[in-house]
């Protein structure tokens, strides 16, 4: 008998489960819009909404557990929720414990960032390397890092908040509480505010009265708007002062770009070179940036093989004991 996983991925603005094999094939998804003010009893009623919904097909015999990938701050040692901005009411809250006992599997939380990294790295984009760090460019910015063959979760699993970096001294204010952080400027996020902010009337992004936000920008970059290649500009130079630092860091033999911003990825892609050309050392240029080859399923296959590297292990204990 098969065995199957369902693989949860939580963010501010949509939740989504996929049931997933241990080849990483995503039999069936769902999703809904994240209830982010409802409080974590709302949210935790949604993931296992879906979560009964993606598995309705499978036995429970099949099925390993359930990995889920949150937003952080979390401590996925003890599957505990410690602050998350984006949620309201996720602070110290058991969160893992919360969402076994609803769904009654075992449960293993992972940072989305981390859970990301290890899909890519398992059956994406960094497939048979040692070394990997992965960028998630969204609503916000996060990642993941491998190094030396080995999943880089740090002291209570909070490593990876890469978006955290400072860029800017005292510069534009971040959600984190802190000011001149690389998500402050290079997050999807703040690419729509600028965009919002200097779009004129005459604009080709602006379209037939269309919400302006990144993909309008990217739409109509090719087009030639003048503002729109400008903005694409900007962006892809923030991005490369955020991965320069990232090489010189963790020296990887690949940078993987996923997140709703890798969807202009091509058009971006030149001028993260072309700063990391200038802002990184010789030895670093030559690194591969390229984009997640698992899409927006990157995290779901990712908190999917928590489940099944558990089983394989002969690990009975989820991280919500």
């Amino acid at each position: 008998m098969n065995k199957l996983a369902i693989g949860i991925d939580l963010g501010g603005t949509q939740v989504r489960a996929a049931l997933i094999d241990e080849d990483g094939n995503v039999l069936k998804r769902a999703a809904l819009p994240t209830a982010a003010a409802a409080g974590p009893s709302v949210v935790t009623d949604q993931l296992h909404e879906l979560a009964t919904s993606v598995s309705a097909s499978a036995s429970r015999h099949q099925l390993v557990g359930v990995g889920v990938s949150s937003p952080g701050p979390i401590d996925t040692e003890r599957g505990i929720a410690l602050s998350i901005p984006t949620l309201a009411g996720f602070v110290d809250v058991p969160f893992a414990q919360m969402i076994e006992d609803r769904i009654g599997l075992p449960v293993w939380l992972e940072n989305d960032g981390i859970a990301a990294a290890l899909g890519e790295w398992r059956f994406g984009a960094g497939r048979q390397k040692q070394n990997l760090v992965y960028v998630t460019v969204s609503t916000g910015i996060g990642g993941g890092v491998v190094s030396d063959g080995r999943l880089l979760r740090g002291r209570r699993g909070l490593a990876g908040h890469i978006g955290h970096m400072t860029i800017v001294r005292d510069g534009q204010p971040c959600p984190c509480g802190n000011k001149g952080c690389w998500e402050a400027y290079a997050s999807g996020t703040a690419f729509g505010q600028r965009a919002r902010l200097r779009a004129g009337p005459i604009a080709t992004l602006l379209g037939d009265g269309a919400s302006i936000d990144g993909r309008a920008v990217f739409a109509a970059a090719p087009q030639g708007d003048t503002l729109a290649l400008e903005l694409v500009s900007e962006e892809a130079d923030l991005l490369g002062i955020g991965i320069a630092n990232l090489l010189h860091l963790y020296s990887p033999d690949v940078v993987v770009v996923g997140g709703g911003m890798a969807s202009g990825f091509d058009l971006l892609h030149p001028g993260i070179i072309a700063r990391i050309s200038v802002a990184a050392m010789p030895a670093f240029r030559d690194t591969p940036i390229v984009r997640a080859a698992l899409g927006d399923n990157s995290g779901l296959i990712g908190a999917a093989a928590l489940a099944f590297d558990a089983a394989r292990s002969g690990s009975a204990r989820s991280l919500a004991h």
